[in-house]
């Protein structure tokens, strides 16, 4: 096989296109830049040009982690058949998927830069940056609620294993007993 068509992670093979859980290194990495951006730029710009910290991010964070937990329980309920449940739909279950992939990445974004925020609020002792600090711990909160949800999202939406799957070989779709 020459390097194009191999299959797995360098080449064009079915690995190559498949979507894996969200790592949390991604989640971590994207968090700690997030954190170091805002401790930068609320040191520069915090007397001069920023007002009062608004409460709207808060609630708008805080609200999506609500939805999102809501929809992993419905999913998780919907996929495992559970009485008084219908079946789900495959592509709704896809689209969730992508929302909480992409949830789970904005919630952690949003959770470093309310880290850094808050971080940099407690540093100061003005009377503005302590007025403040409600709204950041809230914020930061809301973040990482959302990334909580958003993760228990991506991971309602799995196809939960079937008895005879255990049975099986990784690579033997038949079911029967592979070569030992």
């Amino acid at each position: 096989m020459t390097q194009a068509q191999s299959p797995g992670p360098g080449g064009t093979g079915p690995e190559r296109s498949r979507m894996g859980p969200t790592r949390a290194s991604t989640l971590l990495v994207a968090g700690l830049g997030a954190a170091a951006l805002a401790w930068l730029l609320i040191s520069t710009l915090y007397y001069d040009y920023l007002p009062e910290l608004p409460w709207l991010p808060v609630v708008t964070l805080a609200a999506l982690a609500v939805l999102e937990a809501y929809a992993a329980a419905n999913t998780r309920a919907r996929i495992e058949r559970r009485p008084g449940r219908d079946p789900v739909n495959p592509l709704l279950v896809a689209r969730f998927v992508v929302l909480a992939k992409a949830s789970a990445l904005a919630g952690a974004i949003f959770a470093g830069f309310y880290a850094g925020l808050t971080g940099w609020l407690f540093v100061e002792r003005t009377d503005a940056a302590v007025g403040d600090r409600p709204v950041a711990g809230a914020g930061l909160l809301a973040a990482l609620a959302l990334v909580a949800a958003a993760l228990w999202l991506e991971r309602s939406c799995r196809v939960p294993e079937q008895e005879d799957d255990e049975d099986r070989e990784p690579g033997n779709r038949e079911g029967r007993p592979g070569p030992r």
